[in-house]
């Protein structure tokens, strides 16, 4: 299945360098590249993409509240992934009260925000892995806050012991790159770590780990960003 993705950015040159990208894969076209959110909106509504990939900075209407008219108008199966260079918590807050699939930074790489696509094309939530981090001590905190008391986090006994240490680094915001330097071992066998981790766990991302980390104690806040 090809995934028909619609970009929206105001800076032509990044839009046509995000365009060459996701039109090299052979799982993606892109039906369309537009300069403002009042373009995407009417051209998701006309073109029903699956994904569309909106910058939060736009003339006429910015990202988030293009995200909003999309999820409003209810166009199936469109998904929405939203790119800033700001990843200010009010931008975080909003982005994921608008219901959107995925919250990138642009400097994130090319193959990490193509798989990036690929998850909010699922209709699972993927969030940049540096604001994942940021944002986990505060998570952990309104967690532990409105959680009843705790109790042994299910499944977790199915993990190996491998397993289990990248999980915590994982549920710590550490990117699979930064797993692999901490473990010495290749990217490869860290991407099947966290398949399986996922699939044992009954997660269906990196932010539902997060959370499932931090409502059974497993990561404390003051260890969000490091071990």
């Amino acid at each position: 299945m090809t995934l028909r993705i619609l970009i929206a950015d105001d800076h032509a040159v990044f839009r046509s360098g995000l365009r060459a990208v996701l039109d090299a894969q052979p799982d993606m076209e892109c039906v369309a590249d537009v300069g403002d959110g009042y373009s995407a909106v009417e051209t998701a509504r006309s073109l029903r993409p699956d994904v569309a990939v909106l910058d939060v900075r736009m003339p006429k209407l910015d990202g988030l509240a293009a995200a909003r008219e999309l999820r409003a108008a209810r166009i199936d199966p469109l998904k929405i992934a939203l790119l800033t260079t700001f990843d200010t918590d009010e931008y975080v807050r909003t982005a994921l009260a608008s219901g959107v699939n995925a919250f990138l930074l642009k400097s994130l790489p090319p193959e990490e925000l193509v798989t990036a696509i690929r998850v909010a094309a699922r209709g699972d939530t993927y969030i940049d892995p540096t604001i994942t981090r940021r944002l986990a001590p505060r998570l952990a905190e309104t967690l532990a806050a409105s959680a009843p008391a705790r109790t042994a986090a299910p499944g977790l006994e199915r993990l190996t012991a491998r397993e289990h240490e990248v999980f915590l680094l994982m549920a710590a915001g550490f990117t699979n790159a930064e797993i692999c330097d901490q473990l010495f071992v290749s990217g490869e066998t860290i991407k099947t770590h966290v398949s399986r981790i996922l699939s044992k766990l009954g997660l269906r991302d990196r932010v539902h780990a997060v959370r499932f980390a931090h409502h059974y104690g497993l990561i404390e806040p003051h260890n969000t960003s490091g071990l």
